[in-house]
């Protein structure tokens, strides 16, 4: 099973989520989700790792 398949899909909530895991808010897990490439810079200048990845279609997740 890949990694995407089991990280939490948080959708368009990804820059908020990961920023609550990353100061200890919300519990730690793997999350996956949307961002643009602003939000995506502005994750890594705060020191929270970020990887880019395709958007895979909804199928390969089921």
């Amino acid at each position: 099973m890949s990694m995407a398949r089991k990280a939490e899909n948080v959708g368009e909530r990804f820059p908020e989520e990961a920023r609550r895991i990353h100061y200890d808010e919300a519990p730690a897990r793997s999350i996956r989700g949307v961002a643009s490439a602003d939000e995506a810079r502005d994750l890594l200048e705060e020191g929270i790792l970020v990887l880019p990845a395709p958007l895979a279609s909804t199928e390969e997740f089921h």
